[in-house]
């Protein structure tokens, strides 16, 4: 391989949103972002296209035609299909949220596609979407009529989203259900392992020794979980099956007594997928503020309205419930690191997440705190507390970056 790849195009590709980013991919040095941009608002009013140029620092944002998400994705395809950077674009990574069996990052072919294809009743709100975008970049790939050992022009790679987990122990996969469902890969999978994985290599670049300590990671976006790491290594989870386990998140439940599943489907005669559209899109902190599913919105108004209230504080409590819980699982707790939009941005959510918790040894400091500082605990704590932002595409383009280099294939 050449001294340089050329360069990397991340697609993280959302139910409601798509992020992308274009990366140096020397092999030699640090990545380096250029354009970027995003999608937002697919399927809704008001739904847009925002993208930053790195060369003048300019943002740029115009509206777009977005009514379905095949829409913006064939716009976005075509829009940078003909950007000046699309010519040096060696690869495009993209994040794939399920990957059951795969563990680590792979070239995407007709095989995977099928694959993702039989899996996608899974998680239906990311993977089809998914799919679609690779197919709608396939038409830049191999030339079919050329030779089959012939290099193309435009290698995908998919990054599964699952593969960070795939240390943990086995009780920690299984789910209480009879075993025939097991043997067809029906078990716990957890979820935003790219992001988990970004985490851990900034916290061994910042601290070492804490990376190889007892770790709880918290993802908190409007997809919310958190990880319970050890000597680097992914030990439980709480999203599980799917992505919509766990931490009630900004529309979907979290975990659900199957019986209310049973119940609401018999007494409102819902049908699987009304269910789904339910806990999906109806749930969590839109469903019990009646109000609306973005944190910052609630945190505005929980003063004036109970049901908003209500939302914030079963957030808040289901949290710091799961760090206990991954504090048994760890046997202690060394460092809690906050991330994701509530995780770096909300400092009210982390003092009431952290409340009561100093029988772990987490002593937050409010000062530290209402700054978003780096490290938000005391220097008495035993527990470190960090802030860290989050970057799932620069995780993309390292796991592409590094498959690059070692798969002689490519």
């Amino acid at each position: 391989m050449s001294a340089s790849t050329g360069s990397i195009l991340t697609i993280n590709g959302g139910s409601s949103s798509i992020k992308f980013a274009v990366y140096d991919a020397e092999v030699s040095g640090l990545l380096t972002r250029g354009f970027h941009g995003h999608l937002d608002r697919i399927g809704l009013p008001g739904a847009s296209l925002t993208f930053t140029d790195p060369d003048t620092g300019q943002s740029s944002s115009r509206a777009i035609e977005a009514t379905t998400y095949s829409a913006a994705v064939h716009f976005l395809v075509d829009w940078l299909e003909n950007a000046p950077f699309f010519a040096s674009v060696r690869a495009v990574g993209h994040r794939v949220v399920h990957g059951m069996a795969h563990t680590e990052p792979e070239r995407i072919t007709p095989e995977l596609v099928a694959d993702l294809r039989r899996i996608s009743a899974y998680d239906p709100d990311h993977l089809p979407a998914e799919i679609e975008l690779i197919e709608a970049f396939q038409k830049h790939g191999p030339d079919r009529t050329a030779s089959a050992d012939r290099r193309p022009d435009l290698l995908q790679v998919a990054c599964f989203d699952t593969a960070f987990h795939r240390t943990m122990p086995r009780v920690a996969r299984l789910l209480p259900i009879p075993r025939r469902f097991d043997a067809q890969g029906i078990r716990r999978y957890g979820f935003h392992g790219l992001s988990y994985a970004y985490l851990m290599d900034e916290l061994t670049r910042i601290d070492p020794d804490a990376s190889r300590g007892r770790v709880i990671l918290a993802h908190l976006g409007s997809g919310a979980s958190l990880a319970a790491v050890r000597d680097g290594k992914s030990l439980d989870t709480s999203m599980g099956f799917t992505p919509t386990g766990g931490l009630p998140m900004g529309t979907r439940t979290g975990d659900l007594d199957p019986g209310v599943a049973w119940y609401l489907m018999q007494s409102e005669k819902l049908t699987p997928a009304q269910f789904n559209h339910l806990i999906n899109h109806e749930s969590g902190l839109l469903g019990v503020s009646e109000t609306s599913s973005n944190m910052q919105d609630l945190l505005a108004r929980e003063s004036d309205d109970v049901r908003v209230a209500e939302a914030v504080e079963l957030f808040c409590y289901r949290t710091k419930k799961e760090i206990g819980a991954f504090a048994a699982v760890l046997g202690g707790l060394d460092t809690l690191v906050f991330s994701g939009g509530i995780g770096e941005k909300a400092p009210e959510v982390r003092t009431r997440i952290c409340q009561g918790l100093a029988f772990l040894g987490i002593d937050l400091d409010e000062q530290r705190n209402v700054t978003n500082a780096g490290v938000i605990s005391t220097d008495a704590s035993r527990v470190t507390i960090r802030v860290m932002p989050t970057d799932e595409e620069r995780m993309i383009a390292q796991s592409v970056r590094r498959l690059l280099k070692t798969d002689k294939k490519l």
